[in-house]
């Protein structure tokens, strides 16, 4: 994945020295995340890992007009680091348990560690089902409203929030 933001590498390969910051997320190593300067090596080529390089490019902060809180910090959803580029995420869902109403108010890159199902659900009641696979990675625009639910198997991720 190449976009504005973010340059993703899902590798079990070493890498050269990283171009710009990271976060990289051993796919072996559920639920940690690591942050890496510019320079640094992402991957060593140990185990498969995602490797999300954090383009220079930051769009000015939006307020949240939606009158529902941020989408974290949440139940379920425990702080794995912070700094002034990102804030990284551990988070489950739990089947039949939605969380709360939410707005987003940065994009976030989600790379999921199970298999599941999971229906997000608007304010107005729109509902859209995505079918969820270990490693698969998803990059998900800030400036939305919606509610989560587990529908079936499991759901875990890494979230990066990019600021």
């Amino acid at each position: 994945m190449d976009n504005e933001r973010v340059i993703v590498w899902d590798t079990t390969s070493a890498l050269p020295a990283a171009q710009h910051d990271f976060v990289a997320v051993s796919l072996s190593q559920e639920g940690t995340a690591r942050f890496g300067h510019r320079g640094s090596i992402p991957s060593k080529g140990e185990a498969r890992t995602v490797v999300i390089e954090l383009k220079d490019n930051a769009p000015a902060p939006i307020p949240n007009n939606s009158g529902y809180p941020l989408a974290f910090p949440r139940s379920h959803a425990n702080k794995l680091l912070e700094n002034d580029r990102v804030v990284v995420w551990n988070s489950v869902w739990l089947a039949g348990e939605p969380t709360p109403m939410h707005f987003h108010d940065k994009d976030a890159l989600v790379v999921f560690e199970s298999d599941g199902v999971l229906q997000s659900t608007t304010p107005q009641g729109e509902k859209v089902v995505a079918e969820i696979k270990f490693a698969d990675i998803r990059f998900n625009r800030r400036d939305r409203t919606h509610s989560e639910m587990l529908l079936s198997g499991h759901a875990h991720a890494v979230i990066i929030e990019l600021k």
